[in-house]
């Protein structure tokens, strides 16, 4: 079954990943309390997609919530289904960038960027999928191209091992044929 993650990062993405959970919840028959309250046997097929159940019986957003200042995360979680989100999962600064791409980038971001990824990460290999909500402002681009370098690195290193792996396949049916 495929499990997808999502990102939230800025004040754009996440009121725009507000509003989709919203929408997830409701189809998947999840309350603000992470309840399930539905009546189809097809949403309980298909909620493990988007959500995670923890003890309790109690569904939970795969979600990683970013911000460079606390007022979108304090927004998302007074919303009709702020409760829902583990609080873990809430990564935020103290000052912002005030809208300057730099400031996000070279500063504020880069002070918040291990522990984005590290959160990230914890949800990202968990899972199959990584979907991301994100508006370029600095700290969240680079966080996803230092995740697509990392998974990059990943792949290359399963590849080349793969490639040794056929190479010393090779050599030895050399050896093979020459007895």
């Amino acid at each position: 079954m495929r499990e997808i993650v999502s990102c939230q990062a800025g004040q754009c993405g996440n009121q725009i990943g507000s509003k989709f959970w919203e929408v997830i919840s409701d189809e998947h028959g999840v309350d603000p309390t992470g309840t399930y309250q539905g009546d189809s046997d097809l949403q309980l097929e298909r909620i493990n997609v988007y959500f995670d159940e923890s003890t309790g019986g109690r569904y939970v957003p795969r979600a990683v919530l970013m911000d460079l200042e606390p007022g979108t995360m304090d927004s998302v979680r007074a919303g009709p289904y702020g409760q829902l989100f583990r609080p873990d999962n809430f990564i935020f600064g103290q000052s912002g960038a005030g809208n300057n791409w730099a400031k996000g980038h070279y500063t504020e971001g880069a002070e918040l960027i291990d522990s984005v990824l590290d959160v990230c990460r914890k949800e990202a290999f968990r899972r199959k999928a990584f979907l991301h909500w994100y508006t370029g402002e600095g700290m969240d681009e680079m966080e996803f191209t230092e995740a697509e370098s990392n998974m990059n690195d990943l792949v290359s290193e399963y590849q080349q091992y793969q490639d040794a792996t056929v190479e010393e396949e090779g050599e030895y049916d050399e050896e093979e044929e020459a007895y």
